[in-house]
C-alpha cells in the first residue's frame, strides 16, 4: 500500500513527538506535520512547562529560554535528520527552528533535497 500525504505527516508528527518525550523528557500538546514542496513545516503547541512561562515574563527569561531550547534542539539535530530520511526517504539539508514564548508554540522546518510533495497524488 502506497502512503498518502496524511499518513506521512501524521507518521512524522509521532515520530517528533515520540522524539520530544525520549530526549527532552516530555512532548508537547499538539504536533501537526505539513508537507510543502521540498519542506516539512512542524507545528507543535504547548511546549513549555510552567516554570518556562514565569522565566517568560521577563525580557532576559524569554532570551534564555529561546536560546536554551533551540540548543536542545539543534543538540538532537542527527536525530531528527534520521527520523525524516526513514520515514520520507529523503536527506534534510538544514533545520530551521523558531519558538514563541507567548503562545509556547515551535516551529520546526526541515528543508529536503527534493521536492517531496510531488509524491504524492
Amino acid at each position: 500500500m502506497n502512503k498518502t500525504k496524511g499518513m506521512v505527516e501524521s507518521e512524522i508528527s509521532k515520530a517528533l513527538t515520540q522524539w520530544e518525550k525520549d530526549y527532552l523528557g516530555r512532548g508537547s500538546v499538539s504536533v501537526k506535520t505539513d508537507l510543502l514542496r521540498n519542506m516539512i513545516i512542524v507545528t507543535l503547541r504547548g511546549i513549555l512547562t510552567p516554570a518556562e512561562y514565569a522565566l517568560c515574563e521577563t525580557q532576559e527569561g524569554r532570551i534564555s529560554i529561546k536560546r536554551t531550547r533551540a540548543d536542545l534542539v539543534e543538540s538532537g539535530e542527527k536525530d531528527l535528520k534520521e527520523i525524516i530520511r526513514s520515514i520520507i526517504g529523503e536527506q534534510v539539508l538544514s533545520i530551521h527552528t523558531d519558538l514563541s514564548t507567548r503562545t509556547g508554540e515551535r516551529i520546526i522546518v526541515f528543508k529536503l533535497e527534493n521536492d517531496v510533495e510531488k509524491n504524492f497524488s
